[in-house]
């Protein structure tokens, strides 16, 4: 079998594919083999071009960005497959939690990925100016507030990736690129999927991360953003897995919230690979924390539910 590009790490990047590589981006939105750079700087009231690439023309940088105005919905990808999404990087403007990241499959009518930007990059807290580093794995967020997203989306028929501006006042602007690979996928290959969820305050002593989920995947990662609102420790909430008809007991159990991402004896900063705590604000009683399960996925076979006390 020869190795299909889609799915890259170190020992994979000497091997040869018959993979395509292709790149979305504002300077180019279909990204057509040869579709870069092909803007005109456009033409002002007088007839002469405007814009930073006026004196340069066609070939720089004209389109480097897109607006989107209070409750618009704008697609930044539209592709058809077989392949798999590699890598997504975007600095948007204004709060994140108002901006609104979808992902849709094969034609379907239904989002499997639907987060608010912030909350998907595992940065909630972050505001424009103000962003936490994290170097893991799957999500790297770089002082210059740029998310960066290296969790594989493999698609067999198409992939629909669209930012929504839920703020009611505020046009964004969006900077942003969409790097995939087009080859046959895998028959074993799975979906990427992600929900979000909130409890603002937590009702009662447990909050639900995952429910609703059937058939046969496996469990990748968390990203828990926390705002304390009471004294005392918080940090012994245990992060429960409940699997393939588990109810009243969980098969998999933790022994604190600190313990699940890694730490231990309370929490302070730190990042690494597959697990960190981002912020942690004593003073501020805010706390970011991720685990990715890249070496340890959590599978199953029926159904998953997760919770946290």
């Amino acid at each position: 079998m020869t190795f299909n590009g889609l799915h890259c790490d170190l020992a994979s990047l000497s091997l040869l594919s018959n993979a395509r590589t292709r790149s979305i981006c504002g300077e180019n939105r279909t990204g057509a083999k040869a579709g870069g750079a092909r803007d005109f700087p456009p033409i002002g009231p007088d007839g002469r071009p405007t814009g930073s690439a006026r004196d340069l023309g066609q070939g720089w940088k004209v389109h480097p960005c897109d607006t989107i105005a209070p409750g618009e919905t704008f697609v930044m990808a539209d592709i058809e497959g077989p392949g798999s999404i590699q890598h997504i990087w975007m600095t948007p403007s204004g709060d994140n939690r108002s901006s609104i990241l979808r992902v849709y499959y094969d034609g379907s009518e239904f989002p499997a990925i639907e987060c608010p930007i912030g909350d998907f990059f595992a940065s909630a807290f972050a505001t424009p100016g103000s962003f936490a580093p994290i170097r893991s794995l799957a999500v790297c967020v770089n002082p210059g507030s740029a998310f960066n997203c290296y969790w594989p989306m493999p698609f067999r028929k198409r992939i629909l990736i669209t930012f929504e501006n839920r703020h009611p006042t505020d046009t964004k602007r969006l900077y942003y690129q969409v790097d995939y690979a087009l080859n046959d996928v895998p028959e074993d290959a799975a979906y990427l999927h992600a929900q979000f969820r909130r409890s603002n305050p937590v009702q009662g002593a447990i909050h639900t991360l995952l429910d609703g989920v059937r058939g046969k995947g496996h469990y990748v990662g968390t990203y828990l953003a926390w705002q304390v609102n009471s004294d005392g420790w918080w940090g012994e909430g245990e992060m429960k897995f409940y699997l393939d008809g588990d109810r009243e007991f969980p098969t998999l159990c933790g022994t604190g919230t600190e313990d699940y991402i890694g730490d231990g004896w309370g929490q302070r900063s730190f990042y690494n690979r597959t697990q960190g705590c981002p912020i942690a604000d004593e003073d501020a009683g805010e706390y970011s924390f991720y685990r990715w399960h890249t070496f340890d996925p959590i599978y199953f076979h029926k159904d998953i539910s997760v919770t946290i006390d």
